[in-house]
């Protein structure tokens, strides 16, 4: 049987050539040592971080100002849950 390349038995002189090539394990990072393969991961973290879109500062504002308004109502309802809690705690034990 046979496919669109040629034989399933005898592999192409492509792929027979191929097969026997070593290939570097590492890529480019095979050839370098700790210091080469931290650079290489601090490069990369840098080019990453260009690629972020940062907040403007409006928005960067607004943000904040959510956050916090949050924050201080959750803790206000913790607050009153916990002081529900207690006097119940008090009704029931004395």
């Amino acid at each position: 049987m046979t496919d669109a390349v040629g034989s399933i038995d005898m592999p192409d002189a492509e792929d027979a050539s191929e097969s026997k090539k070593k290939g570097r394990k590492g890529g480019k990072r095979g050839k370098k040592g700790p210091l080469g393969r931290l650079a290489v991961f601090y490069r990369q973290i840098v080019a990453e971080l260009r690629k972020v879109v940062w907040p403007t500062r409006s928005q960067l504002t607004s943000y904040t100002t959510v956050v916090i308004v949050f924050v201080v109502v959750m803790i206000g309802l913790v607050t009153v849950i916990d002081f529900g809690f207690q006097e119940a705690v008090k009704y029931v034990f004395g």
